[in-house]
């Protein structure tokens, strides 16, 4: 008990002397006061080098670990009682912590894993009278892309230069593709149907195209008894 307590007070020196201005901290790593209870430091994240003067985030669950290395290498901040965490794009989250690695995503960390849901609505619209020719395109300013109706006079030279050919050079082709993912299977076993919504085709407009599937073969069915 000596030791630790001796150390304190060669590290801890009175009054406190600390910088005019605070440190600027990096994202996700919140100002606290040092192991003197003195000055403000940023608290160390998960991984990162930890000692009695720079200590971890308390807010997390991260303590300093002096087991996680070899002996004389230091210590690192790691979750308190082994508790699980992730990695994502370089960040670092504790098991259950729900994050969003992009505004089109929010994600939940699970047992080292972890699974997103998008946020942006993944809704097909067809044309309609009002609307012939819907595309979906990127807004300035917003995440989510959003629906808006195309000129009736773009898609004109669409439609002509597919009948002259892709390969025209008086009139290249304008048109962007763009498609949903394949359905899935509509049975289970056996031969099946997916379907998908896309506008790759000749005339460049949405239409719901169907394709045979097979998820896998039925299984025989046991002979009749005599």
């Amino acid at each position: 008990l000596c030791l630790p307590l001796q150390v304190c007070a060669q590290l801890c020196q009175r009054p406190c002397y600390c910088p005019w201005m605070p440190p600027r901290c990096p994202r996700g790593s919140p100002l606290v006061l040092d192991g003197c209870g003195c000055c403000k430091v940023c608290a160390r994240r998960l991984g990162e080098p930890c000692d009695f003067l720079h200590v971890c985030d308390r807010s997390q669950g991260l303590v300093c670990d002096y087991s996680a290395g070899p002996v004389g290498t230091g210590a690192t901040c790691n979750f308190e009682d082994s508790e699980e965490g992730c990695e994502v794009n370089g960040w670092l989250y504790r098991d259950g912590e729900v994050f969003q690695p992009s505004c089109k995503l929010q994600c939940r960390c699970l047992g080292g894993g972890f699974t997103c849901i998008p946020l942006c609505q993944e809704d097909v619209r067809l044309p309609t009278p009002d609307c012939p020719y819907p595309r979906r395109v990127e807004i300035p300013g917003k995440c989510c892309p959003e629906w808006i109706c195309e000129a009736r006079d773009q898609y004109r030279q669409q439609d002509a230069a597919a009948a002259l050919g892709a390969g025209s050079p008086l009139l290249p082709s304008l048109c962007q593709e763009w498609g949903t993912e394949w359905s899935a299977c509509s049975a289970t076993c056996g031969v099946g149907f997916s379907t998908r919504v896309s506008n790759q085709n000749q005339y460049c407009r949405l239409e719901t195209q169907r394709r045979l599937c097979m998820a896998r073969p039925c299984p025989a069915l046991p002979a009749a008894s005599p």
